[in-house]
């Protein structure tokens, strides 16, 4: 649960955190019922158009793990379990698979018995049903944070049942996307529609980066040697990854699994290293300059290397590392830029933008760099927001950030004492 503030934090950062709190925590409420939920990630813009139909019902995974970690770091234990309880639902009540994975998204809103649906829309020219081809595969990074989620619900309910699905999820990822072509590591995952999705050859060390530190935290609560194998594999991949040269991560390697993609710069590859593995932070630490020096923008940073405007949600990453790194006071003008993100409804637009580029494609199908985020309230970006002014570390148990100082979430123990691999329910 976030402390009370201290006197020296910035205004705009309790504000930040005590409002975006609020918004999550009423989203969750706004779903009737005490069951499992999956938020809709986008909202349309304030007297804008309607959203396009690929997100009018989206409810993506990355989006509600963030959300719901968020929401523990809030102390809104209750509103993340029903998060949790959807991830769950996901992973055991599958329309066509039964081996672990979850889908990258789900339809929004109440989450009801049976199949969990996808999201998905009418074409009534075509008189066709669609979904999306990227929507219902499945992403090694994303299923990673799902277990990301529910490991954090485990820590703060101590319910055996979140342990268990997130070493299922983690078992899949180990099963299913280890290439050992070298450099080795975890691949991207399975794109497209059951029952014969492609897979993904490229490597990625953001994806490897959230493997690692699921793996790491079950080892930590399990004592189950499988888990410290499979984290020492996720983080040689992304040792392998670092250009001392440039002081930078590589984004991962090209389809081949081979080829190391050294041209783009992603800021969530450049930074997440610096707090899923503290261990090694000190040696990565020139990261931090590499992003101040090419993805700062407006005030704010940018996803890519040079980048063409704000992306709210990576400002609001490099504010939790800078803070994690002892940098503080590189962080202060960053909270009013986040705070002024704030829609009418109290989520935070993706950018202030109407659109930027990422530098990157969405799938193999795409014949131009099409991944792009666009000027509307998104849940991630509400998310990390939060993460970023409650000082909490999505990728350590309790949140640990041993550098925010104090004022922000602080680690805390189950209700039932530390957890342990014997205790059951």
């Amino acid at each position: 649960m976030a402390a009370p503030p201290d006197p020296a934090d910035p205004p705009a950062r309790e504000q930040l955190l005590r409002d975006s709190c609020k918004t999550l925590a009423g989203r969750v409420a706004a779903v009737p019922g005490k069951g499992p939920v999956m938020l809709g990630s986008y909202e349309p813009a304030p007297g804008g158009e309607p959203l396009p139909p690929p997100l009018q019902q989206s409810a993506f995974v990355y989006d509600n793990a963030l959300a719901g970690v968020a929401l523990i770091a809030c102390g809104q234990r209750d509103a993340a379990r029903r998060i949790a309880d959807g991830v769950v639902a996901g992973v055991t009540r599958d329309r066509h698979y039964h081996d672990g994975r979850v889908r990258n998204a789900y339809r929004a809103g109440s989450v009801p018995d049976g199949p969990v649906p996808m999201p998905g829309w009418w074409d009534a020219p075509s008189k066709r049903w669609f979904e999306d081809a990227y929507q219902v595969g499945t992403a090694t990074g994303n299923v990673a944070w799902a277990a990301l989620l529910l490991l954090a619900t485990y820590e703060s309910t101590h319910e055996r049942r979140y342990l268990d699905t997130a070493a299922t999820l983690m078992t899949w990822v180990d099963k299913q996307t280890f290439g050992n072509e070298s450099p080795a590591g975890y691949t991207g995952g399975f794109f497209g529609h059951e029952p014969t999705p492609r897979r993904q050859g490229w490597k990625s060390t953001e994806h490897n980066v959230d493997a690692y530190a699921a793996f790491r935290w079950l080892a930590l609560r399990t004592n189950d040697t499988r888990w410290t194998a499979a984290a020492q594999r996720a983080r040689r991949f992304v040792d392998a990854m670092w250009q001392p040269g440039e002081g930078r991560f590589a984004i991962g390697t090209r389809d081949d699994g081979r080829t190391l993609n050294g041209g783009p710069s992603a800021l969530d590859a450049s930074l997440w290293p610096l707090i899923a593995v503290p261990e090694s932070a000190a040696s990565w630490r020139r990261a931090l300059d590499w992003a101040r020096a090419h993805h700062t923008v407006g005030g704010g940073y940018g996803f890519k290397a040079q980048p063409d405007g704000v992306w709210t949600e990576g400002t609001g990453q490099a504010a939790l590392v800078l803070r994690a790194s002892g940098r503080d006071e590189e962080t202060r003008s960053l909270w009013p830029l986040l705070l002024a993100q704030r829609a009418p409804s109290g989520m935070l637009f993706a950018t202030p933008q109407q659109r930027i580029s990422t530098g990157l494609s969405i799938g193999p199908d795409s014949t131009t760099e099409d991944f792009y985020y666009f000027h509307l309230p998104h849940l991630g970006a509400t998310a990390w927001a939060v993460l970023a002014a409650a000082g909490w570390n999505p990728f350590q148990p309790g949140g640990a950030c041993a550098a925010c100082k104090p004022g922000t979430a602080q680690a805390q123990e189950p209700p039932n004492g530390p957890p342990n691999d014997t205790h059951r329910e």
